[in-house]
């Protein structure tokens, strides 16, 4: 409106002599910068208790590194039924509320989750899913929120992790736990989609999504937990939506700054636990791209891939050196 506004001044100007009056132009106000949306920070935390710990102990400089993972806004993971988890995601939006910020959720308890993996569990069956989905959808209700939904589930059932009657199912919860979540239109959601050095046919990957139920959500993600570089996945990401009718998507950027590590030799060296790899791009919702909705930081940067390789704890778990490494390179 100020644009137009000053563009009316001028117009208004060379048609009335009374303007003629004044010596010189005067300058017209900068248009306001896009406003970039803030995610939330959460104020405790592992990394932050680590900054407390190290800065006790006199390891200053090791605080200050991994001060720039406690004072990022990353992601909050929702994987088990104990006890709690809808207080917990209720506590997480209303905090953010207040601090006129938005949530990252992660949403991770889809039946045989992780193929058995490092991060194996989900829920026992496909009831107990839907139930513990209505439970986080109705915590989550009447606060903006943005919901990273069960990264690497689409994937693995394109690697024949799941088939037939299995994957039918799982494709059905997923439609169905978008749908949840989006009956709240302060929710956002995103399917995961991978990443780019996964599965590399993109036809097949939105075959999967589409039949995963993406048209009723907002968008796809990608990278989740891996470290492929940002313009990778900005490709691939295009790739995807061109065939998706445009659909944005949003890139975890967590720890890719150095890109992947490739064949370390360990087998599943190359993504779990990687030596050398770095912090990337900060969360943000000013990406530069029109169909990247945002750079986020869904893995948690220092939270352990698995027990895979250099003493790893089990996955999920706070790694301090793998945080300072992250922190530092």
């Amino acid at each position: 409106m100020r644009v137009r506004s000053a563009v009316l001044a001028v117009v208004a100007c060379t048609s009335l002599t009374a303007c003629s009056g004044d010596p010189e132009p005067r300058p017209t106000t900068p248009a306001p910068a896009p406003s970039v949306e803030q995610f939330f920070v959460e104020p405790d935390g592992p990394a932050a208790e680590q900054v407390a710990a190290w800065d006790a102990e006199g390891r200053t400089a090791d605080a200050a590194a991994i001060r720039r993972i406690a004072d990022a806004p990353t992601a909050v993971w929702f994987a088990d039924a104990e006890p709690g988890f809808a207080d917990k995601a209720r506590d997480l939006v209303t905090a953010a509320a207040a601090a006129g910020r938005t949530p990252v959720l992660v949403a991770y308890y889809v039946p045989q989750r992780d193929c058995g993996g490092h991060s194996g569990g989900g829920a026992p069956d496909a009831a107990a899913y839907r139930d513990w989905v209505r439970q986080l959808a109705e915590a989550v209700d009447g606060s903006p929120a943005l919901v990273v939904l069960e990264p690497d589930a689409v994937t693995h059932v394109l690697q024949n992790c799941l088939s037939g009657a299995a994957a039918e199912e799982r494709y059905q919860l997923l439609g169905e736990a978008i749908r949840t979540f989006r009956a709240d239109p302060g929710v956002r959601v995103y399917l995961d989609g991978g990443n780019p050095g996964w599965v590399k046919d993109v036809d097949r990957v939105v075959g999967a999504l589409r039949l995963a139920g993406v048209a009723d959500a907002d968008g796809f993600s990608l990278n989740v937990a891996n470290f492929e570089t940002t313009d990778a996945n900005i490709g691939y990401g295009t790739a995807i939506s061109d065939k998706l009718g445009g659909k944005h998507f949003v890139i975890d950027t967590s720890r890719n700054g150095n890109g992947p590590a490739g064949n370390t030799g360990s087998g599943d060296g190359h993504w779990c636990n990687p030596p050398g790899r770095a912090l990337g791009p900060a969360p943000t919702a000013w990406t530069g791209h029109d169909r990247v909705d945002a750079y986020l930081w869904v893995k948690r940067p220092g939270e352990s891939d698995g027990a895979c390789g250099g003493g790893a704890p089990e996955a999920g778990r706070w790694w301090p050196e793998y945080a300072l490494a992250l922190a530092t390179n």
